[in-house]
This record gives structure tokens, C-alpha cells and sequence, in this order.
């Protein structure tokens, strides 16, 4: 007996309780305003169907005084949760039926919630089944592909595809947009010919004698790669084996400026000069903490600090947490709400990154979001300091996040950084990469996982 044909019958049983109107214990609030729609749903099939709407019902638990759970995705579409909702109860997903635009969009929004095994399948569907558009509209494509570390076979795809056809990338208006580790990628790739390098470092070339790159990081930053790379050289002429070679350091043989001022190349070298002495920190060094008071002051990484913060330790949740189920963060919010000008610190578990951000306005936990323009939060590497990531907010409505209960911690933008407490009682941190970032860039690929220690300290400004 063929036991998957009764799947069928299961999947329509499945929508139809999503259709009831009689057993829900759930509602969702999806999209902001003017286009808010209600949906009504079972956080059960929910929990076990999405890790995102897991992470999330564990941190809005019913009060006693509610008769329905209620949750809010104020950044997704309705149009496109209405389609993954009937994914998650039934498991079907015609995608003959929607525009290839509309397919895009259903693509992000799963990975925004975290459907894993569904991203693949639909990746899989456009490569296959819509070359043509994915061709004609390759920059939307690259640049979707590549703002998420979920979408490997798009990425894939858009690498295989430039490094048969580099002009296309080079031609493209949007040329200044793609993402450095897609050129550094084609730069690399085994597969060009000597004649499609040439092509290819000429296109660089030009690039970067563009006057209007001048001091440009990003560019700044490939080079610095392209310096470093076992390109074969072209022995056509030594002329132009002698312009690559100046091409790396900065300038062309012919005396031109590459476009920036090769002293930047360092411009990031962290640079400290002992005037924070000692922090009573399991997380940091002072070393750390002078790096993060240059950004508080709005300094680059290579400027002197004129003034030595004060970072006073508030809470440390080994010394401070609470034991209790969804009670962690109990003291953290008695300790901690209206402190001005804070730090939080997380050290994860099973990894060398340090995670961290800065609240300038205080924590309210009111459930409401915090409005400033002077947050920010990053990252670390324990093992080399150099290794950072700095992303400031840019999006100051919803720049601190004050999630109300006890079992919620420190939140900045739309969980682009967040701590909670789970419904089987582990300490958890994500660093979601989100549809609409509140900030600048992603600090981490974390999400959903343990962490070992919180701090959060305040700076005497």
C-alpha cells in the first residue's frame, strides 16, 4: 500500500482548520498601516511549523487576564504571509500561479520566517523554470540573493552566470551596488580564461580610475584582495604586466591615481592608546571598550580618544539572572530601565564572536520601540580584535526595541539583535538578517542560539 496517498486528504484537513473560525487561540497582526490584516491561526502548528513564530510566541505568552494570544509582523506583507500560512498548515505551494516578481518576494518573506526547507525548493524553481527573467533581471537577482546568507543556490547561480559572462556585471548600471564578495568571488574563479582575465582586469582597471571612487572602502577593501591574488599574467606586453603590478599598489605605471589614496588602505587599523585602563568585564577588554566609546563619540577606528568613558558594570546575568522560567531578565529590567547611555554585551555560546549595542535613550520595556538616531550595534571576533563589524542605525524609529515581560532582554531594531529567555528555559540570542533593516548591516549569522554571558555597562558621557 502506497501509504503517502492519504497525504492529500491530511493537507486539506490541515487548511480547513486554518479556515476555522471556531478553535483558533491565536491572532496575527501582519503589515503596518493603512494595510493591516488579522489572521487567525494555532500557535501548535505554528511552534512546530516555524522557528521564527516559535522564537516569538515564547516571548509573548498569554496573561491571564487575555483570552487570545495576539502577535504583531509589522514588516512582512499580508498578501505573502496569506501564501505561507497555507504552506505551513497544508505543505503546498503552487508557484505556477504567482509572477515571478510575486515568487521573489514569497522567496524573502519564507526566509523571514524561517521556513529552511522551503527556500531551496523555490530557488530551485526560478533556476529551472524561469532562466530568461532571472537573466533580464539579474541585478535585482545578485542583489537579492546576496543581502541573505540563506539563498546559496541563487548566489551560486548568479556567480556561475557572470563568470561565463563578465561584461554583463561590468555593463550593468548598477555596477557600483553588487556586493564585494560577489567580485571577489569572480575575480578568484578557476574557470576564466587568460583572455577573459585580461577582459576582466581591464574592467577593474577602468573602475577604479573612476576620480569619482576617490576614498571609497568598499573599493578600497577589494583591492586590497585583488593585491593578494595568483592571477596569471598577461605577457603580451610588459607594459601591461607592469600596470597590473601598480594597479595593486595603488597606481598605474603611468603615474595616474587609482582613484583613492593608498595610505587609506590602513584607514580601519585598529589603533588604541590605553586611556581606558581597566573594565570590570567577563566579555571585553579595555582594548574592546576604547574601540566602542571612538564609535560612541563618533570617531574613526584610527582617531585618539580625547576622553576616557566610564564603563560602570550595571547587571551581569551570571551574577544577576534570575532562576526562574520566564523570569531571567526580572532584575535586568529593575536594574536597568531609564539608564541612559548603555553598552550590552553578549558573549556566545560554541563561537569566538563577541556581540554587543549601544542605547543612548534608556530601556523602557513598555512594548513600544525606542526613537533614536545614535544607536548602534556590533560585532567582534574574540581572537582578533581587528576583525569588527559596525552598523549604525538607519532607521531611528525603531531603533531600541522594549519588549515587555521578564523573559525578554536587551532588543535593538527588528530583532536585528535580541536576547530572550525560551519556553524550556535556555538563554537565547538571533541577529535576524530582516526584510526592512532598522540597521546599517547584519553583525552576525547567529540565530536562535545559546549565549554564555550578558553584560551591559553604563558610559559616563
Amino acid at each position: 500500500m502506497d501509504d503517502n496517498k492519504f497525504l492529500p486528504k491530511l493537507s486539506q484537513n490541515l487548511l480547513e482548520i486554518l479556515n476555522d473560525e471556531e478553535y483558533y487561540d491565536i491572532t496575527i497582526e501582519v503589515g503596518s498601516d493603512p494595510y493591516v490584516k488579522v489572521f487567525r491561526a494555532h500557535m501548535v502548528i505554528l511552534n512546530y511549523r516555524s522557528s521564527y513564530l516559535r522564537r516569538i510566541l515564547s516571548t509573548n505568552k498569554k496573561k491571564n487576564d487575555e483570552i487570545l494570544t495576539n502577535i504583531k509582523l509589522p514588516n512582512i506583507s499580508p498578501e505573502f504571509f496569506h501564501v505561507l500560512l497555507r504552506y505551513i498548515y497544508g505543505g503546498r505551494l503552487f508557484l505556477e500561479e504567482y509572477d515571478i516578481s510575486d515568487i521573489i518576494k514569497i522567496l524573502v518573506t519564507s526566509s523571514e520566517l524561517n521556513l529552511q526547507e522551503l527556500i531551496p525548493y523555490i530557488e530551485s524553481f526560478l533556476i529551472k523554470n524561469k532562466t530568461n527573467w532571472l537573466e533580464q533581471n539579474f541585478d535585482l537577482v545578485y542583489q537579492t540573493s546576496f543581502e541573505n546568507d540563506s539563498f546559496l543556490k541563487l548566489q551560486k547561480y548568479c556567480t556561475d552566470f557572470i563568470s561565463k559572462d563578465p561584461e554583463k556585471i561590468f555593463n550593468s548600471p548598477s555596477f557600483s551596488t553588487i556586493p564585494e564578495r560577489l567580485l571577489i568571488t569572480l575575480i578568484k574563479n578557476d574557470n576564466l580564461q587568460m583572455k577573459e582575465i585580461q577582459e576582466l582586469y581591464n574592467d577593474l582597471l577602468n573602475y577604479f580610475l573612476d576620480d569619482d571612487s576617490k576614498e571609497s572602502l568598499p573599493r578600497i577593501s577589494i583591492s586590497k584582495q585583488i593585491s593578494t591574488l595568483e592571477i596569471p599574467r598577461v605577457t603580451n606586453s610588459d607594459n601591461e604586466s607592469q600596470e597590473y603590478m601598480s594597479f595593486a599598489s595603488g597606481t598605474t605605471s603611468t603615474g595616474r591615481s587609482m582613484g583613492y589614496d593608498s595610505s587609506l588602505l590602513n584607514k580601519q587599523k585598529v589603533s588604541t592608546t590605553n586611556k581606558i585602563k581597566n573594565i570590570d568585564s567577563k566579555i571585553i577588554t579595555p582594548q574592546h571598550a576604547e574601540i566602542i566609546s571612538k564609535w560612541i563619540d563618533r570617531l574613526e577606528i584610527t582617531d585618539k580618544l580625547t576622553t576616557s568613558h566610564e564603563f560602570k558594570l550595571l547587571y551581569r546575568d551570571s551574577r544577576d539572572g534570575s532562576s526562574g522560567v520566564f523570569n531571567r531578565f526580572k532584575k535586568f529590567h529593575e536594574i536597568c530601565i531609564d539608564q541612559l547611555h548603555t553598552v550590552t554585551l553578549v558573549k556566545v555560546e560554541g563561537s569566538n564572536e563577541i556581540l554587543g549595542g549601544y542605547n543612548p535613550i534608556g530601556w523602557k520595556f513598555d512594548g513600544n520601540y525606542g526613537i533614536t538616531k545614535d544607536s548602534f550595534i556590533f560585532s567582534f571576533d574574540n581572537e582578533n580584535i581587528e576583525n569588527y563589524i559596525l552598523s549604525r542605525v538607519k532607521d531611528e524609529k525603531k531603533a531600541i526595541r522594549n519588549i515587555d515581560g521578564y523573559s525578554k532582554g536587551p532588543s535593538f531594531g527588528i530583532y536585528e539583535l535580541s536576547l530572550w529567555q525560551s519556553i524550556n528555559n535556555k538563554l537565547r540570542i538571533s541577529c535576524e538578517n530582516t526584510i526592512y533593516p532598522t540597521y546599517e548591516k547584519r553583525i552576525s549569522k547567529i540565530d536562535n542560539s545559546n549565549y554564555l554571558e550578558l553584560e551591559l555597562f553604563k558610559i559616563d558621557i
